[in-house]
């Protein structure tokens, strides 16, 4: 089992405040999740960058044997792809705080190798260094800076020593980029938290909390995305 706090009752579990009020229309609902969760909607979001993303994922975990921790589904098929590169004995671990998203990532594979928490990200009902590698695709521009820090310092907590946490987020384009104005405008009108993230460095600001780990940054598209790889000493 990789639970050491408390189970907490899967009853008594909240979608918190802020994703309830600003995701309703994309995560938490069960329409919404209906209407997004179509690879061709995924890739017209990410501006064509979906699939680029997804196989860097898998070449970066690849190598490294071991469990997978997945905080909070994706749409698409990347958990699926995930689960596909396993070996037979290992596991992918998804956790989510949204019971319908976890409910149409398990009906979208019935391999016995996919394990579901019903969980808070930023409250991580698991053992202390317990997984191989941890991933964060496109969930940290979704939370306020301090439910964002306090998931990350979850991450690097399950994380065991050697262990591998690879972020997926936006990054602040180059200026003269065609999407920049796109992106921001969506940015102002649905997505609040996301901005902070073309000014906060994750990488020196995980580095502040954690002078052991080091980081391997990638920029995509220009600087439209970013792929942190964590190696946690």
């Amino acid at each position: 089992m990789t639970v050491s706090k408390e189970p907490p009752d899967r009853k008594s579990i909240e979608i918190p405040d802020y994703l309830s009020r600003y995701y309703l229309w994309a995560y938490v609902s069960r329409r919404a999740i209906q209407f997004w969760d179509h690879g061709i909607l995924v890739q017209l979001i990410l501006f064509g960058q979906y699939s680029r993303l997804k196989r860097h994922v898998r070449t970066i975990f690849s190598p490294q044997p071991g469990s997978v921790l997945q905080i909070a589904c994706v749409y698409g098929s990347l958990t699926a792809d995930l689960i596909a590169d396993l070996q037979a004995s290992e596991t992918l671990t998804l956790v989510d705080v949204v019971p319908d998203q976890l409910l149409k990532t398990k009906s979208k594979t019935n391999d016995h190798r996919l394990k579901t928490i019903l969980a808070d990200s930023s409250d991580l009902p698991c053992l202390q260094d317990h997984f191989d590698k941890v991933l964060l695709f496109f969930l940290l521009h979704e939370q306020p800076r301090d439910v964002r820090e306090k998931t990350i310092r979850e991450a690097l907590r399950v994380l065991r020593s050697d262990g591998l946490l690879v972020i997926v987020d936006y990054d602040r384009p180059i200026k003269w980029h065609p999407c920049r104005p796109i992106l921001s405008l969506i940015f102002s009108w649905l997505e609040p938290f996301a901005r902070d993230l073309w000014t906060q460095d994750l990488s020196s600001w995980i580095r502040s909390i954690d002078a052991e780990v080091t980081i391997t940054r990638t920029s995509v598209f220009k600087g439209v995305y970013q792929v942190l790889e964590i190696r946690k000493s």
